[in-house]
């Protein structure tokens, strides 16, 4: 079973960590502060480990990108994009600005015309990015349980082998994949996120997802 490192020491690497951890794989959480990630070990049990982006890079066979989306591009820069060359790069980044959202919709730093994930693949060609797991809050992010059934995870992505590695994990993890095409199609999935919290911000209500129905 291939080894997962995950970059990033917020909710969502401690969530995707724990569920990679309960399907079996061996994770490592890369941080710049390891005090962040120390008691996510503690807990997490004999499968997890932690270092830095470098390290967490290097060890992973399969990489999960998680921090802010304004940070992504110096994170990979400092964990070695060397060390991610032909590995599948799930990224779960939203292009989220810092100003305020306006009636409930949050405000981007990229345009309609280039998605974040676009610009990470530009600006690191060799990486294989699939974008996974950022319409929906970390609370659900692995074997959420739902009256309607399994819900819909949208990804996208340029590497077709990349985005069946990342469909098998989204699989054990609970979800239907719905795969959108090349990495241009993430300008639309990033949007998903600011529909995914409109009702959170207006109504306090964080748990539901998307499920995409068909005829």
């Amino acid at each position: 079973m291939k080894k997962i490192g995950i970059l990033g020491s917020g909710a969502v690497a401690h969530t995707l960590g724990n569920g990679f951890i309960k399907h079996g794989y061996e994770v490592m959480l890369g941080s710049r502060d390891l005090n962040k990630i120390t008691a996510w070990k503690e807990k997490a049990g004999d499968k997890a480990s932690i270092g830095s982006f470098e390290e967490a890079a290097k060890f992973g066979d399969i990489i999960v990108l998680a921090v802010k989306g304004i940070a992504a591009a110096d994170v990979i820069d400092l964990a070695g994009p060397q060390y991610l060359i032909g590995k599948t790069v799930i990224d779960t980044t939203n292009p989220i600005a810092a100003a305020p959202p306006e009636d409930g919709v949050l405000k981007y730093f990229t345009t309609m015309d280039e998605s974040l994930m676009e610009q990470l693949q530009t600006r690191f060609p060799a990486l294989h990015f699939v974008k996974a797991f950022n319409s929906v809050g970390n609370g659900a992010m692995v074997n959420p349980s739902y009256k309607d059934g399994k819900p819909s995870m949208f990804i996208c992505g340029n590497n077709d082998a990349a985005k069946k590695e990342t469909s098998d994990i989204l699989g054990q993890f609970g979800w239907e994949v719905e795969d959108m095409g090349k990495a241009a199609a993430a300008r639309a999935v990033e949007a998903l996120c600011m529909l995914w919290c409109i009702p959170g911000f207006l109504h306090n209500q964080w748990t539901h997802a998307f499920k995409l129905v068909k005829i």
